[in-house]
């Protein structure tokens, strides 16, 4: 007779999790380092229960918003390249609401975790019970079905052996390396209370194998005809060269074998190291001119682990010139721009490539072309970064040459955090790390308030590390509440937050499409007899438990970070920064829809050109 063991469906869950591990540089570890839980009716009593008994090998950590400790989950498992992961677990109404951007941001970006929402009951008895979205046309739905397009798995467990199928789907899900995005488990109050004899061999250690699939016999024929045939070949870095095991090396090996040189998308930052030669830097609408101009002259583009969003092709222009070879586990993704597909791990797929083309080599020409390209924004990046005294107000560039010369003086395996604005831009361009996952941007979903939430995901994935988060006055007003978590867990930040009253990214963007100056700079906002706010972010910082200062030049805010590397909590440096102002060399065409008619000279301007590149896609 199988041996059962009796638990509620919450405590089984619990158990389960806890008992998936995962091999790692350190031993073996568990695959799911913590759970985040705001508790509220709806997972109080079942989940709070069954985390409580197993919080000695599951660690509960409390935060102060559904959304935001969703973003740290996600940071968490980015910053270990998804080999390790959290569960986030809510109350049925508006906690399970405030997942679905963090879900969405998961999925865009392809990052695991677990979601575990409490549902209404299944019973319906109590119907309807507090928090419920009531559906006038539909009984079986709830709140959490707003979940279902941003998951990459959902299930609704209505009866406890369903745990018994649905949890090894969800793992297959989350470790997986083409599928891998947020799953969610919908759990029904009254289910996770019921007890069921379960298996006992279900809840015994499993280390988990995370597939990395040989590339197609096929698709590798394609892409070597086009490859033997090419001069002029670049490299793409995406995050799938973060990702894949060993693909930083397998890169860096086929760069220098066959002398190809390599741009970064923003997923791919930090696969390369920046002062290697053949490191051209960030493509695209955030790119280097290094990195644009070679992929526009260039004729096969390989493409490594990258979804090819717009911002990495400049909407689809950057590379028209080129063949495009895709080398990715994700079919999907292989058959952007038209791509030779190439289905497989990337590092698998980069070495049997490299050893099949054996001598093959790009043109010499080409080759000392990039290399010139590459040293001299190399040179430039160092100009621009190394700007100490300003007329007026600093802007992000020599803010971020501050933070950058700080890193460099200190300990060079810091984690630079960001998300939204101006300040990614900025960052893609400038920021320069040597060690893979020095440099972790959301720039996938492009989310206001992932920066703070997310540095204390990177913190908790590597706090040996010291997290520089890097955030505008816009994001932080949006979601900053978990410094005081970071405060409350002894994960200490650094965060430089640059003031330039209010969002001044789409300020400029709106004018570049012809607008007028309205509804972003606070001081284009409607605004009462009191007028715009003085908001004192170094003072609410310190209300939140960490400390707190205003800098008022690039001098004082190389001081100030001096003192926040020496301090033991997490630390806010404010400065103000000019809101205009942006590192002029790089990008290229974003596609942004202008309005086809208004009477706004400077509309009818922006469409015009719009139009014009338009037209030239059209023609290339």
């Amino acid at each position: 007779m199988a041996v059962t063991i009796r638990l509620t469906m919450a405590q089984a869950l619990v158990k389960f999790l806890a008992a998936q591990y995962v091999e790692t540089d350190q031993g073996r570890q568990r695959l799911f380092a913590g759970v985040f839980a705001i508790f509220g009716h709806g997972n109080v009593a079942g989940v709070g229960e069954a985390l409580y008994q197993a919080h000695d090998q599951l660690p509960t950590y409390r935060a102060h918003n559904e959304q935001a400790m969703a973003h740290t989950a996600i940071a968490y498992a980015k910053a270990h390249f998804r080999r390790r992961m959290m569960a986030v677990t809510t109350s049925i109404g508006p906690g399970a609401t405030n997942l679905v951007t963090a879900a969405a941001l998961a999925h865009v970006n392809r990052l695991p975790v677990l979601l575990l929402p409490g549902d209404v009951f299944v019973s319906r008895a109590p119907d309807p019970v507090l928090q419920q979205v009531e559906d006038f046309h539909d009984g079986g739905l709830s709140a959490n079905d707003c979940l279902k397009p941003v998951s990459r798995y959902f299930d609704r467990i209505i009866h406890p052996a369903q745990l018994l199928t649905a949890l090894p789907r969800a793992m297959a899900v989350l470790t997986d390396p083409a599928q891998c995005g947020p799953v969610t488990l919908a759990l029904p109050q009254d289910v996770q209370t019921m007890a069921y004899d379960y298996p006992a061999d279900f809840f015994e250690a499993r280390v988990v194998h995370f597939r990395s699939p040989e590339p197609d016999e096929h698709d590798l024929t394609q892409a070597l005809q086009a490859l033997r045939t090419a001069r002029q070949p670049l490299l793409v870095a995406g995050g799938g060269a973060l990702y894949s095991v060993g693909a930083c090396d397998a890169l860096r090996n086929f760069a220098e074998t066959h002398r190809v040189p390599v741009a970064e998308t923003q997923a791919g930052k930090s696969a390369l190291s920046w002062r290697h030669p053949l490191q051209l830097g960030a493509i695209g609408v955030t790119g280097s001119p290094s990195a644009n101009a070679l992929a526009q002259e260039a004729d096969v583009v390989i493409a490594v682990g990258t979804r090819l969003q717009d911002f990495t092709t400049g909407s689809g222009v950057l590379f028209q010139s080129a063949h495009v070879i895709s080398l990715n586990v994700n079919t999907f993704d292989t058959l952007k721009q038209g791509a030779i597909s190439v289905l497989g791990d990337a590092a698998k797929s980069l070495n049997r490539l490299s050893v099949d083309l054996a001598d093959w080599r790009a043109d010499p020409a080409w080759v000392s072309h990039a290399e010139a390209w590459a040293e001299q924004w190399r040179n430039r990046v160092q100009y621009i970064t190394s700007q100490r005294e300003v007329a007026g107000l600093p802007y992000d560039g020599e803010v971020i040459g501050a933070v950058q010369r700080s890193h460099d003086q200190s300990d060079t395996r810091d984690i630079v955090v960001c998300a939204a604005g101006t300040l990614p831009a900025e960052l893609h361009k400038l920021w320069r790390t040597a060690v893979p996952g020095g440099y972790h941007m959301e720039y996938g979903y492009s989310c206001m308030g992932y920066e703070v939430a997310g540095g204390l995901g990177v913190k908790m994935a590597h706090p040996e590390r010291e997290v520089i988060v890097m955030v505008g006055d816009g994001s932080y007003l949006m979601l900053n509440a978990e410094i005081a978590t970071s405060v409350m867990l002894g994960m200490k930040l650094i965060i430089v937050l640059l003031d330039n009253r209010g969002y001044g990214c789409i300020n400029r963007l709106q004018q570049a499409c012809g607008g007028e100056p309205f509804n972003n700079l606070l001081r284009d906002c409607v605004q009462g007899k009191a007028g715009a706010p003085d908001i004192d972010f170094a003072a609410h910082a310190r209300s939140l438990g960490a400390l707190g200062e205003h800098v008022q030049s690039i001098a004082e805010l190389e001081q100030a970070l001096t003192r926040a590397r020496a301090a033991h909590r997490t630390t806010l440096i404010c400065i103000d920064t000019d809101p205009s102002r942006t590192t002029q060399e790089g990008g290229c065409w974003w596609e942004v829809a202008v309005p086809e008619v208004s009477s706004s000279p400077k509309v009818q301007a922006a469409r015009a050109a719009y139009e014009a590149n338009l037209q030239q896609r059209k023609q290339a």
